[in-house]
């Protein structure tokens, strides 16, 4: 069925590509650009619209990296960090400066050492370079150090002050509600803590609590922040805490990246979404990027086709108008896996004039 305009004219049918990455094989960009390649020939204009909720990938959704910062990396030796900044906003991942990858991952990260002193060299690299807006997207980190090390390195390069002295805006994509001591023990583990190590590194926290209370208490008041009870402060190992204490604000990563990319007006005017992630589960629904896809089209009346290298027994009903496909039970494991955008553009070519 034609697409057409209010004036009842017709139009080339439109599809919104909104996806998150597929971790391991395809870059948000990546997918667009195979959904782009299976709809192209068959007649549509794609809008193109990569997503992330906030962590690794969020560069991606903004355009890419176009700057490099040498800083601190989480186990105290130099690494290069790509950042973003256009158009008076930078975009930094602090995975990119203080990430467990970086360190080797959990099994060999030294969870006491590790530090987020480089993603505070960046975030000052941002002021310095001019911007007005500075969004961290956390996620991926090695340390539990507070955020203090971050916090440091800022308030050194800004000579005493931070962002906002300066009028720069602070933006902390952030999904979790952990309180500041409680992120050893929530995420801890994962970071490669043992048991005891967890115990050392809640009574490090406590301390450097208190530390900010006492060396930063007039900005804490100012905002009305108090880190005992802050939703997100134990982000990222208490970074989350760390860029309060900056006078950051920490909002829900989707809706920032959401917001930023103009993800309501692109919906304005298509005919179809397309979004996607590896793996679809219930969590894809609770303030990921395929959920909140999905919503915001429904609100739109507006069909949508979910991709996904695999899908999970927990993903909830869906109604009518989401159309769901598991590439690997399609495809087969080992194509999903690597052959991705291949399945990506196969998958779009058999289910896209079946969506109106």
């Amino acid at each position: 069925m034609a697409a057409t305009d209010e004036g009842g004219r017709s139009r080339r049918r439109t599809l919104l590509a909104a996806p998150d990455k597929f971790r391991g094989s395809l870059t948000a960009p990546e997918v667009v650009a195979a959904v782009t390649a299976a709809a192209g020939p068959l007649g549509w204009d794609v809008v193109a619209r990569p997503l992330a909720d906030g962590g690794e990938g969020m560069l991606d959704a903004f355009g890419g990296p176009n700057r490099t910062s040498t800083v601190t990396g989480p186990h105290g030796r130099p690494v290069e960090a790509q950042w973003r900044h256009a158009d008076g906003v930078a975009v930094i991942e602090s995975a990119r400066a203080s990430g467990l990858d970086l360190a080797g991952g959990g099994s060999v990260n030294d969870p006491m050492a590790a530090t987020s002193r480089g993603t505070g060299e960046l975030i000052a690299d941002a002021v310095l370079d001019g911007a007005q807006r500075v969004i961290v997207g956390l996620g991926g980190s090695a340390m539990t150090d507070g955020g203090m090390a971050a916090v440091e390195a800022v308030v050194d390069r800004l000579a005493g002050q931070r962002p906002i002295d300066r009028g720069v805006e602070l933006l902390v994509a952030c999904d979790v509600a952990t309180v500041f001591t409680d992120a050893a023990a929530v995420f801890g583990p994962q970071k490669g803590a043992d048991p005891d190590q967890v115990v050392e590194l809640t009574d490090r926290l406590r301390r450097v609590r208190s530390h900010y209370d006492d060396r930063y208490g007039a900005w804490l008041t100012d905002h009305g922040v108090d880190l005992a009870t802050a939703p997100g402060g134990g982000a990222a190992g208490g970074l989350g805490g760390g860029l309060l204490v900056l006078g950051g604000e920490l909002v829900p990563g989707l809706r920032l990246v959401a917001e930023q990319v103009g993800l309501d007006e692109a919906l304005e005017d298509v005919d179809v979404v397309v979004t996607g992630e590896g793996a679809l589960d219930a969590e894809s629904f609770n303030g990921k990027v395929v959920g909140g896809v999905v919503e915001a089209a429904l609100h739109h009346d507006l069909p949508v086709l979910v991709l996904a290298g695999t899908i999970r027994e927990d993903v909830p009903d869906l109604p009518a108008r989401v159309t769901t496909v598991d590439l690997s039970a399609r495809f087969g494991e080992d194509a999903s896996w690597g052959q991705t955008a291949q399945c990506t553009r196969r998958a779009v070519e058999q289910e896209l004039e079946h969506l109106l």
